[in-house]
């Protein structure tokens, strides 16, 4: 979750807040600062175990404890570090979406006290530099893991390939599919495997597609949706998951669902659509760094007082 560290403490920066990403295995070298009531902690998933000795801590579940894209040992040992946490005292948990939410309470029963969406990095809301690019590709951005059903999505995408001429396919990011997924395309030269890029250019591929697609009906938020939008791209994703919380009012214009069953033609359809979208940046200043930063302060404080008057 380094993205999301370095973006909220860049947020915390542009208030005028000192801020420090620690990594999880320097924590409890830093006990003074676990047990100091003026110091706000915000944990992540790996450093939530030091939730029991740490006072004002706000631990960040990410997602949801999934057995099917992390397995069963790597589940079990999440949900006992969520129940870790909550069972401290002091210790709030936020989570960064309603959906996700929904499954903490409702499936694991854990007490979720706040929801704090997730920051979109500084570098996708600033001024794009390139004007009047040509946007010639549909683009997938993710780990290639079977849990985000890319192989669902590559024969919808050549569907729509054969009907756009000069439009081109772009999956970016790596993981134990990828080798399958390749074998999935058949040499096709119009899908091009990227690998991993930095922010800097996976920003500058947005820039150049037209339709972002992602296909993980479970998606606790999707920041890679964030991304996308801010670069304007249309979206085809799926009528599931924390994703349709970003940009509610962009659905049926920027933002085109298929079902979670995902046919092909219904992938292909939501295609289509996207594609005819004009392309157009919504406002997003609510997901910047400093807006989420004021976020986790004003939950921070709302606890805080809350503590004093018990």
């Amino acid at each position: 979750m380094a993205s999301f560290a370095e973006a909220l403490s860049a947020g915390f920066a542009e208030l005028g807040l000192p801020a420090e990403v620690a990594a999880p295995g320097d924590i409890l070298r830093r006990f003074r600062e676990l047990r100091d009531r003026d110091v706000l902690k915000i944990l992540s998933l790996a450093a939530v175990f030091a939730a029991p000795i740490a006072r004002r801590a706000l631990c960040i579940a990410h997602g949801f404890p999934c057995a099917a894209l992390q397995g069963w040992p790597a589940t079990l040992a999440i949900l006992a570090s969520l129940r870790v946490a909550m069972s401290s005292r002091g210790t709030r948990l936020v989570a960064v979406s309603d959906y996700s939410a929904l499954h903490l309470r409702a499936i694991f029963s854990l007490r979720v006290d706040a929801v704090i969406r997730n920051p979109v990095r500084p570098l996708f809301l600033e001024e794009a530099r390139q004007r009047n690019v040509e946007r010639e590709a549909v683009t997938f951005v993710g780990r290639l893991h079977r849990a985000k059903n890319v192989g669902r999505l590559l024969p919808a995408i050549r569907e729509v390939l054969d009907e756009n001429r000069g439009l081109c396919a772009w999956i970016i990011g790596d993981g134990p599919q990828r080798t399958e997924l390749e074998r999935l395309a058949r040499g096709d030269e119009r899908i091009q495997f990227m690998g991993t890029l930095s922010p800097e250019q996976v920003r500058e591929r947005l820039q150049r597609t037209r339709v972002f697609v992602s296909a993980n009906p479970s998606e606790p938020f999707g920041i890679v949706y964030l991304e996308a939008l801010s670069q304007g791209c249309a979206v085809a994703m799926p009528a599931s998951g924390g994703g349709l919380e970003i940009a509610p009012h962009l659905i049926g214009t920027a933002i085109h669902l298929f079902p979670a069953s995902m046919a092909r033609g219904e992938i292909a359809s939501a295609l289509r659509n996207a594609l005819a979208a004009t392309a157009k940046v919504p406002d997003l200043k609510h997901y910047s760094a400093r807006s989420v930063a004021e976020a986790y302060l004003a939950v921070d404080a709302c606890f805080s007082r809350q503590g004093n008057s018990a």
